[in-house]
């Protein structure tokens, strides 16, 4: 069978329909293993880690040759456009959504880290898939979330890291003070991205060494306990009128710079 358009696909029924939208809770999420992800960019990335795509569902409005055939026919369906607006928490829904198996990471799974990014109870989704997203995009090898922090698998979280959460390893649950011992003794210098410390720009070698970073809360930053945990404490410069960066902004100037210096440390 091929599937060229989604009215190939056999129509999904009432009872999966009402198990892929119970998804949408976290309590479902957590019982059952699963969550959602929604767009055509990352079902593609989903399927290209094998066994992870339990199910595909296409809006029979849409075209999606392409991801269809990249995945089982076996697990593809395609659902009426008002179907598929239950199975997303956004206003205009993408027409393509998975369900996929929860893969988490432990810190025992990070091997010869050089770059880390610890979100510390950072709470909005968007800012953490962001985070996600730019930890991806400059190489990072893991990003751990603190105990208090958002939920990795929240549709908002997923749909903010365009794929990015398929490409590296994301622990949670960690007591920062945990993540700050196990990234020293893997060698690593921990610097606190803050305000009131020493400016990025004046770091000069330091960040081609092994790297973590810690991002604090979008309200609070981090408090006094959890910047002392670090080695240093580093603001970005700005010589601009702003008050100060949103977090995932920062992250990824951050995580740039570092990137930067140890790329072309082995050049």
């Amino acid at each position: 069978m091929t599937f060229d358009e989604p009215s190939a696909l056999p129509l999904i029924s009432r009872g999966q329909q009402r198990s892929a939208r119970r998804l949408l809770s976290r309590r479902e999420r957590d019982e059952q293993g699963l969550f959602l992800a929604e767009g055509a960019q990352a079902v593609r990335e989903a399927l290209r880690r094998p066994d992870l795509v339990e199910a595909v569902i296409v809006d029979d409005e849409y075209i999606h040759a392409e991801l269809l055939g990249m995945a089982d026919p076996q697990i593809c369906w395609k659902a009426h456009p008002d179907d598929m607006f239950q199975l997303s928490d956004t206003v205009t829904p993408q027409g393509v959504v998975a369900i996929v198996r929860q893969e988490l990471a432990s810190l025992d799974d990070i091997v010869a880290p050089k770059l880390v990014v610890v979100c510390a109870q950072v709470r909005d989704p968007g800012n953490a898939g962001t985070v996600i997203r730019c930890a991806d995009a400059f190489g990072a090898d893991a990003v751990v979330f603190t105990k208090g922090s958002v939920e990795v698998f929240n549709p908002k979280t997923v749909r903010a890291t365009v794929g990015s959460i398929f490409h590296l390893p994301i622990v949670v649950g960690v007591e920062i003070a945990d993540a700050v011992t196990w990234l020293h003794q893997q060698g690593m210098q921990v610097f606190a991205a803050d305000g009131g410390g020493v400016h990025l720009d004046e770091l000069d070698g330091d960040l081609a060494r092994p790297t973590a970073w810690i991002m604090g809360n979008e309200a609070w930053g981090l408090p006094e306990r959890e910047r002392g945990l670090a080695d240093k404490v580093v603001g970005v410069p700005m010589w601009g009128q702003a008050e100060s960066l949103n977090l995932s902004t920062a992250a990824a100037v951050c995580l740039y710079a570092t990137a930067s210096a140890q790329r072309s440390a082995t050049d």
